[in-house]
């Protein structure tokens, strides 16, 4: 049984690992500002599916509080700390730049500096495929440059592998970053184009495709998600001997520093998404084709090989299996009324 830190945990990754945590026996401490990004009452379903179990407690607060980030570490000597909570989304960004400075940068150096002082002994936090910007070398690689982000959260989430491994560096924190790809799954994001487009689906509403469905995404399934960072947070990284100034692997470091891409392996174009999405729902879309948007890119995909290697496990739900669980929760959980 561990100690166990989870940040963002009314949101929807954190929600589903703070689930399986419990599960497997560990005491899990959230934290989350229940933000109004997006419906603030499907956050409190999610938390209060956690409230009231074994093992769980809950502190409300943001992540740029600084007095009380310093008073969880000293409340708790966690031995590991997931960092899921972040200001999300790439179009968001365009608009409320200042949100994503204020709980990207500045949060997460809060939470770097509480598993300084506190000696947490595995930082495992989220970073996102969107650090691979204007990169066209597919797939997309752990050892590959990410230093020409598209949008202003693609640099936060590439800050903060900056940062993380200043402080690997400096103060000998084991620090692992995870590049998502696309998480999909019940219990989901609805600004999301998944969920956005199952309830205008449903509701007979069109849907705005952009680059008229030729973009192409991994699209990850919450389970595999969860997988992957349950195996990683038991593999705190090592120094790597081999690690060259000269030539510098971005991966890894001679520092205890990893960052792995955690996707499917296998993109999808976004029309063979809808037409699995209008399979499951029973319904057919109605498409509004429009042009490709700031801040997008074409395609992403993921190379999962040292994933692999590491933890022996790679992503595998395909999109019609995942799309069906989805709509099968949303049903549930919306009553069947979108």
């Amino acid at each position: 049984m561990s100690n166990i830190l989870v940040t963002g945990t009314a949101g929807f990754i954190g929600f589903h690992l703070a689930q399986r945590l419990l599960t497997e026996g560990h005491q899990v401490t959230g934290y989350d500002n229940l933000n109004d990004y997006y419906d603030v009452t499907l956050k409190e379903a999610r938390l209060s599916q956690l409230l009231g179990r074994d093992g769980f407690s809950f502190v409300r607060a943001g992540l740029e509080d600084r007095v009380a980030v310093e008073q969880l570490f000293q409340s708790v000597p966690f031995d590991c700390v997931v960092h899921l909570a972040a200001q999300a989304g790439v179009r968001y960004s365009l608009e409320n730049p200042h949100a994503y400075i204020d709980s990207n940068i500045v949060g997460f150096l809060n939470i770097l500096e509480g598993c300084r002082h506190s000696g947490v002994k595995h930082l495992v936090y989220a970073s996102s495929s969107s650090v691979y910007g204007s990169n066209s070398t597919i797939p997309f690689s752990e050892h590959h440059s990410v230093d020409h982000p598209v949008s202003l959260y693609a640099a936060t989430k590439r800050s903060n592998e900056l940062m993380a491994h200043t402080y690997a560096h400096l103060y000998a924190i084991p620090t692992t970053g995870l590049r998502f790809f696309t998480v999909y799954g019940p219990w989901g994001r609805p600004d999301m184009a998944y969920f956005s487009f199952t309830r205008a689906i449903l509701a007979g509403r069109s849907i705005d495709v952009f680059n008229k469905g030729k973009l192409q995404r991994d699209f990850t399934y919450i389970d595999d998600i969860i997988e992957g960072v349950v195996r990683v947070m038991d593999q705190p990284p090592q120094p790597n001997p081999d690690w060259s100034s000269a030539q510098p692997d971005p991966a890894t470091s001679s520092a205890p520093y990893r960052v792995y891409n955690i996707g499917n392996n296998s993109p999808v174009e976004l029309g063979h998404f809808i037409a699995a999405l209008e399979e499951s729902l029973g319904k057919r879309a109605v498409t509004n084709m429009l042009p490709m948007q700031p801040g997008d890119v074409y395609t992403t995909c993921a190379n999962v090989d040292d994933l692999s290697e590491a933890v022996g496990f790679r992503p595998h739900t395909s999109i019609e299996c995942g799309l069906a669980r989805f709509v099968d929760w949303y049903r549930s959980f919306y009553q069947n009324t979108p």
